[in-house]
């Protein structure tokens, strides 16, 4: 006999022993020759991981993520693709750089005192003591990376990569230097892009500020703004061309509040007459719109706001901001200039206003836009063609409804901020000689002099946004721009990115731009955007609000299996996952019984059959099987349909072009899951095991079927289930009767249906005839010990010949003397009718006191019958009805609804003791 197994799963020693296995093997590993695309057999099926930072520790954010990516190399790589899941983390500049700089401030310092490259030394050494830590806890998960293709966006091969980007777009003219009002952070000292500085509902003031004509008259124009502390930076005032109540003041001058300078009043299509009150003050320096509206009319910008956020003449801004307001940060500015307003007799009125206000995605703090020379990327021309990719179903979004979200932005695209004014990241390859004064020298090679005249040059402070390395990686951790790399041949385009909603623009649409760009194809086929883990006030999970649960916690407390079968079967397609950081035991429990679960099914199994005693089910006559044998392999080729279905297609079906039909298919992995519960819970161990105990355990030719078919369908649900619970299942697996040492379930083949079987539908007949009589058991408390006595009326010929022959495994099943006949029983019974027309009926004589359960069940009756008549009566009074709260009549139906039923029941329970 196999040795038994221990009572309980000891996950954290098994899980670790598991992993180690599966290392020592080289499992995980892909190769590229093997991929067809390079001359091999397998198809190659890739994910490249969104790149963690690079000092990130694991939260649920990534248990979720990842672990749905594992589940879908899982499965891909025991269908025998060869698949490849890249790990790697990113550089992270700017969150990165914000961490250290937070470290030294403790230290009394800034990054100015330390100079850029002892800072950048400094960033360098963090990161490489912290820095992929989030990669080990991966491994603590269960996620099945090629841990040999580890890549880094800041390793020489990645930078080489960004750098023949950069170049490329600008030799093609898509890459320029532009001087025009961004998204700045005056905390991180840095500009943004549209997507990095987010919107955030405010709850803030309109002001209503006073400009009088300039020509002493005492016509004025009122103006609404949120930001009276760029009043100074003001150079027009502009109200729409078609609005008839300021016609007369277009073309003239008004007097700039507290500054005293005159700025015209122009009429323009962009001013909404419908917005306070129809006019609104232009800002060029400081507005975005501000500024389009300024070079349609040829009007200054003065940047009166200077990068830290304090108010300066920064740029033709000389004489316009009154000394009180010189050096105040923007905000007390705001307040100071409200003052001056009221004082000066410009400010009318003021009322609650509630509007969006943009903060920098990193720090939160409130953004400044401010004019600026900064690089960009046109992006409309890269955008075309990842709009025609959604539109013609060469890539997918799921859950669909993302797609409309994606077409939309990239349709009002913008171009991409892409310099950021920071130390830690990839300096942009851009030179400049200040003696000859040339152009710019935009170089693939660093640049020691100048090539026009042999000075020195200096390059560009500025760094590259951090997702100018992001949205190459698909590209990047494959080998380009080395078109001749092998992986970049065999496993290029990729396949599935699974990833969050929140970056679809930041990430997912730029990877799917320079995909097309840079090699010509979209980077993947399918887009999962995976749901948000929240807790049971269904708010986001955030170190802020202290809600959030720490994976590795989960880990240790009930093991990596737990954690992700119940971030899996919790998480449908595109919905939130809810779990509650106070009560984790409640949370995993889905996890942690269905575990344990199937490890007792594991202990029976294996206590019950060795090496030497089973026979392959292939070597099992098919005469030789019961028709439970038939009916459970038949449940399990349904299984195996239902989770192909759920799982699947792999990749469209037409030449790198989904079918209309199947966009919306595949990849419910809950689906999948409960398919794979369901065979083996409800199934396998509360049906089939019980069914063929007695089998497995005796002596003789019925033992060698039994045990072969047991051994073949608990290896076939270990397979089912490995991608979602991969530890356990190992461990089972490697266990089974035949298993060598060198084999793993890593590596097994996905099972496959067989063909159908004839007699398994008709073992339903048997196992609805046990369910009724154990129904009738609870329904009258009959010991669980206690034997009753059944008989079954077959509703036709085969029901009766399926019943009788069935009849003692009923009978074992349900603790039942069972006799099969054709018409039922006179005398005292409880009756069941079954779904195809056959008869139940279980003597009560014997099992309780029939007179006086039928006097008790009669009274019981009586009463329910008066209660039920006033009921009826109340709800048949208009009066009532009219009357009455809604909720209230609502509540009376479903009492009428429930009694009725009751009473149903208590009549037919009546009829069975009392014969009327």
């Amino acid at each position: 006999m196999t040795e038994p197994l221990a009572p309980q799963f000891d996950f954290v020693t098994v899980e670790r022993e598991i992993y180690r296995q599966w290392l020592d093997a080289d499992l995980f590993t892909a190769h590229a020759a093997r991929s067809v695309r390079a001359g091999g057999e397998r198809q190659p099926f890739t994910i490249v991981i969104p790149p963690p930072n690079v000092t990130a520790v694991l939260h649920m954010g990534h248990g979720l993520n990842n672990a749905v990516q594992d589940v879908i190399v899982r499965w891909r790589r025991m269908a025998q693709d060869e698949t490849l899941w890249v790990p790697g983390t990113d550089h992270a500049g700017i969150a990165t750089q914000n961490v250290v700089e937070r470290i030294i401030a403790k230290e009394g310092k800034s990054r100015f005192d330390l100079g850029r490259d002892a800072f950048v030394e400094r960033v360098t050494e963090f990161v490489t003591e912290t820095g992929g830590t989030i990669l080990e806890q991966l491994r603590a998960i269960g996620s099945s990376c090629d841990w040999s293709r580890t890549a880094y966006t800041f390793s020489p091969p990645l930078s080489r990569a960004v750098r023949e980007a950069f170049v490329r777009l600008y030799e093609e003219g898509f890459v320029y230097r532009g001087n025009r009002v961004i998204h700045w952070c005056p905390r991180c000292l840095t500009s943004l892009s549209d997507e990095e500085a987010e919107p955030r509902e405010t709850s803030g003031r309109l002001y209503y500020v006073t400009y009088r004509a300039a020509d002493g008259s005492d016509r004025s124009i009122s103006v609404a703004t949120t930001r009276p502390e760029t009043i100074p930076g003001d150079v027009a005032v502009a109200v729409n061309p078609a609005d008839e109540r300021y016609r007369e003041l277009v073309g003239t001058n008004v007097v700039l509040p507290l500054v005293g300078i005159e700025i015209p009043v122009i009429a323009d299509d962009y001013v909404d007459a419908s917005f306070g009150t129809g006019a609104l003050k232009i800002t060029p320096g400081h507005d975005t719109n501000d500024f389009e509206v300024g070079r349609r009319h040829s009007l200054p910008t003065p940047v009166v706001i200077d990068e830290t956020g304090a108010m300066r003449e920064v740029a033709d801004a000389r004489g316009r901001i009154p000394g009180a307001l010189l050096g105040l940060d923007r905000f007390e500015a705001r307040d100071r200039i409200v003052e001056m307003l009221r004082d000066a007799g410009a400010l009318t009125k003021t009322e609650p206003h509630q509007h969006n206000v943009r903060a920098c995605y990193r720090c939160e703090t409130v953004i400044e836009p401010r004019l600026s020379d900064q690089w960009f990327v046109r992006m409309q021309p890269l955008a075309e063609p990842a709009l025609a990719a959604v539109r013609d179903g060469k890539i997918r979004i799921l859950p669909e409804r993302w797609e409309a979200v994606y077409i939309n932005w990239l349709e009002q695209i913008r171009d991409w901020n892409i310099s950021r004014q920071l130390w830690w990241g990839h300096r942009i390859p851009v030179w400049y000689c200040d003696a000859c004064g040339g152009e710019p020298i935009v170089s693939r090679d660093d640049v020691s002099a100048c090539p026009n005249c042999g000075g020195a040059v200096r390059q560009d402070e500025d760094v590259l946004d951090t997702w100018f390395s992001s949205w190459l990686w698909p590209l990047s951790t494959l080998g380009w721009p080395d078109e001749g790399s092998e992986d970049l041949e065999s496993f290029y385009p990729t396949d599935d990115l699974v990833t969050a909603p929140e970056i679809i623009f930041f990430w997912v649409a730029r990877m799917i731009m320079a995909g097309y760009h840079f090699a010509g194809r979209a980077p993947f086929h399918t887009v999962y955007l995976t749901g948000t883990v929240r807790d049971i006030q269904h708010r986001k999970m955030s170190k802020s609000l202290g809600n959030g649960i720490d994976p590795l916690d989960v880990v240790h407390r009930y093991g990596a299996d737990a954690l992700r079968y119940t971030v899996i079967a919790g998480m449908g397609m595109g919905t939130d996952l809810m779990l509650d950081p106070d009560n984790l035991d409640a949370s995993f429990a889905p996890g942690r019984n269905f575990v344990t679960k199937l490890w007792n099914i594991g202990r029976f199994l294996l206590s019950s059959v060795s090496d030497g005693d089973v026979i392959a089910l292939a070597g099992i006559a098919p005469e030789r099987l019961t028709r439970a044998d038939e009916w459970i392999l038949d449940r399990l080729d349904a299984a195996i349909r239902e989770a192909d279905a759920s799982l699947g297609p792999a990749r469209p079906s037409r030449n790198e072009r989904w079918a209309s039909d199947e966009l919306a298919q595949g990849l419910r992995l809950s689906e999948y899951v409960e398919s794979a519960r369901r065979f083996v819970w409800n199934e396998l161990a509360d049906w089939y095991v019980e069914a063929a105990n007695a089998r497995v355990l005796s002596e003789g030719p019925a033992r060698d079927v039994a045990r072969a078919v047991l051994v073949h369908v608990f290896d076939q649900a270990l397979r089912l289930l490995h991608p979602v619970v991969p530890f356990v299942t190992e461990a089972l697996w490697q266990r089974l009767p035949g298993r060598g040492r060198d084999e793993y379930l890593a590596r097994a083949t996905w099972p496959s249906p067989g063909a159908p079987r004839a007699r398994a539908a008709s073992f339903e007949l048997a196992r609805e005839a046990v369910s009724a009589i154990r129904q009738i058991r609870a329904e009258y408390t009959v010991a669980p010990g206690k034997n009753v006595e059944a008989l079954l009326v077959g509703r036709d010929d085969r029901a009766r010949a399926v019943l009788a022959e069935e009849s003692a495994l009923v009978g074992r099943l349900a603790r039942a003397t069972v006799t099969v006949g054709a018409q039922a029983a006179r005398e005292a019974v409880a009756h069941a009718l079954l779904p195809d027309g056959s008869e139940v009926s279980v003597l009560l004589a014997g099992l309780v006191d029939v007179a006086k359960e039928c006097a008790r069940v009669s009274s019981d009756l009586a009463q329910l019958e008066k209660q039920l008549g006033a009921l009826e009566q109340r709800l048949a009074n208009e009066s009532f009805v009219s009357r009455a709260r809604p909720d209230v009549v609502e509540s009376e139906r479903k009492k009428l609804e429930e009694w009725s039923a009751r009473r149903e029941q208590l009549t037919s329970k009546k009829r069975a003791l009392c014969g009327a």
